[in-house]
């Protein structure tokens, strides 16, 4: 009897140690392992959880210059269950609120303890509410900090910056792309108020700091934006066309110092804007490039050792039958060199140059130039032009694409194939985003020139630069293009405007000039295009329309520069700094 006595006695003693064990276990549970997830839900029951937001990283340029920044706002909230006269509160802060006070009144008197009463208010207008509250003393509303995007520039450089919609999230431009590093990662805290409007203490450990997110400094130069923009929107101002693009890259790096297109818009006000005011032509629009397309095939044929600058090649007197179509010249023109076939833009030379490489080196060449792909620059929505897969070529496009017809190209992918030509033949990834760094200024990401590949020999680019220079000469197709003490390279482009019906606008074009400066040692390259440019009759060519703009720019970008002039004399007396028309023969005009 004893021994089972004695043996509940243990059994119950250890039954109560196992139950209070569970029980003081449960507890330490519930006190230390999950009391942050505990408090947290009886704070989300009882008070109101308020979001601690980021600061997005800002947008500069290559100088520091702020492209995008944030200017401090604040959200006006009331505590309707604070609140025994609706109406007051709502007369005395409606007039800064900019709403009905019975609109207000209405929403005060819910019984509702977090009404948003207005967003992105600024920082003077709510500090004039808190005035107007206390003179009246008045409580029940209170005010949450955050920010409005700012672009201090205005729509300087917008379709590059982009916008931010009403969520905080980037919507074209380096905002989406630079997305992930810009946004940070928002923050919260729980807040109670007391009857006195007071806040309480009990929940200011169940925080979350935000964490800011981090600065994008862009390859652009502000300064040379200023340039290139300002005599876009001069030219536009001349010529009305539908739409002009420039843009300037550093050919050894592929730096873009400058890209801008027109129309454009305003990112403090993207909602005003129409959406082909938001595109980037420069990476988005797709149209056939004409002559400037030529140096393509010259370049493959002196590569390829087919010919070299002193090859004669008989131009047919401006008359070349071939596939059942005639090719024919601006004006007829006999024998010429390769060297004057590109400086002179004879579309029967190049296109004997393309039948001399044959389809499959043609086609191997324009895809090594970075045609009929994305180039991979850091902006949203870049298409890859159109390059006719080779298996689909009629006998025809044999002599059309060389000079420019038959193919689509981006303006990007055309100012990356000129650089080619100026860097000695290396084809580099187009780079905007220069560097990452973190709110402290630590690098986060440093982004180098990227070389995709050696398209062609510098023995090469340099004949070929040499019959660029004299297309800018009194004997070439863009004498216009010409800059007082430089040196410059470049080939003129005007292609007839594509009829999405089939074939092609009569008298209408899409003129344009792509060269470099100085031509011996480049410091930029640099694309002009015009969009149907409404001229004169016969006047709507590159040599006359793009290459002058041109000029003006690569003029005021050397000042920009400091560069220091290369020639004693002008290549031409005076096209940039002086715009008289000139009389120019047909070949003068391409």
């Amino acid at each position: 009897m004893r021994w089972d006595a004695q043996t509940r006695a243990v059994t119950v003693c250890c039954g109560l140690v196992g139950l209070f064990s569970v029980y003081s276990f449960r507890l330490i549970d519930l006190q230390l392992v999950k009391h942050e997830e505990y408090a947290a839900r009886a704070a989300e029951k009882h008070v109101h959880r308020q979001t601690i937001y980021a600061k997005r990283g800002m947008v500069r340029d290559i100088h520091d210059e702020v492209l995008a920044n944030n200017l401090p706002v604040e959200t006006v909230v009331g505590d309707s269950s604070l609140i025994r006269e609706p109406m007051a509160v709502a007369e005395a802060i409606a007039n800064q609120l900019e709403v009905d006070p019975r609109e207000l009144a209405s929403k005060l008197s819910s019984g509702t303890k977090y009404v948003v009463l207005k967003q992105e208010v600024s920082e003077a207008r709510a500090e004039e509410i808190r005035a107007n509250l206390r003179a009246a003393r008045l409580k029940g509303i209170r005010f949450e900090p955050g920010f409005r995007r700012m672009y201090p520039n205005g729509s300087l450089l917008a379709q590059v910056v982009g916008f931010l919609d009403h969520k905080h999230d980037g919507m074209m431009g380096i905002e989406r792309t630079m997305q992930e590093f810009l946004q940070g990662t928002d923050g919260f805290r729980y807040i109670e108020i007391d009857r006195t409007g007071r806040e309480l203490v009990p929940y200011r450990g169940l925080e979350k700091p935000a964490k800011d997110g981090c600065d994008v400094t862009l390859t652009i130069d502000l300064g040379l934006q200023s340039i290139i923009e300002q005599e876009l929107d001069a030219a536009c101002a001349q010529y009305r066309p539908q739409r002009a693009i420039a843009i300037m890259m550093r050919p050894a790096t592929g730096e873009i110092l400058a890209m801008s297109s027109r129309p454009t818009f305003d990112p403090n006000a993207p909602g005003e804007s129409k959406p082909e005011q938001q595109k980037n032509g420069g990476i988005v629009d797709m149209v056939e490039p004409g002559s400037t397309f030529k140096i393509v095939a010259t370049s493959a044929a002196l590569e390829e050792k087919l010919v070299t600058p002193n090859t004669s090649i008989f131009c047919e007197n401006g008359r070349f039958q071939y596939a059942g179509r005639v090719l024919r010249d601006a004006h007829p023109m006999g024998v010429l060199t390769v060297h004057q076939i590109l400086a002179k833009s004879s579309n029967i030379g190049v296109a004997k140059l393309a039948l001399q490489l044959g389809d499959d080196k043609l086609y191997g060449y324009i895809r090594k130039f970075g045609f009929g792909e994305k180039t991979g620059v850091a902006l949203t929505g870049e298409i890859p032009g159109l390059v006719i897969p080779l298996n689909r070529w009629t006998k025809l496009e044999i002599t059309r694409i060389p000079m420019g017809q038959s193919v689509a190209v981006t303006p990007l992918q055309l100012v990356t194939a000129m650089s080619i030509i100026a860097n000695g033949g290396k084809l580099m990834k187009p780079l905007i985003v220069a560097k990452i760094t973190d709110p402290d200024g630590r690098p986060v990401v440093t982004f180098a020139p990227e070389v995709i590949r050696q398209v062609v020999s510098v023995e090469t680019t340099k004949k070929v630069v040499s019959a660029l220079k004299d297309v800018v000469s009194k004997q070439g197709t863009a004498q216009k293009a010409a800059v007082k003490g430089f040196k410059v390279a470049g080939k003129t482009g005007t292609a007839q405007k594509v009829d999405p019906r089939g074939g092609y606008y009569q008298g209408r074009y899409v003129t344009s000039f792509v060269g470099f400066m100085p031509a011996d040692d480049p410091r930029f390259s640099l694309l002009v295009m015009l969009d149907d440019p409404q001229t004169e009759p016969g006047e709507a060519y590159g040599g006359l329309v793009a290459a002058p703009i041109f000029a003006r720019m690569a003029e005021r970008a050397a000042n920009y520069l400091d560069l220091r002039p290369t020639e004693v004399e002008p290549q031409v007396a005076g096209s940039a700094n002086n715009p008289k028309k000139e009389s120019l023969t047909a070949a003068a005009r391409d």
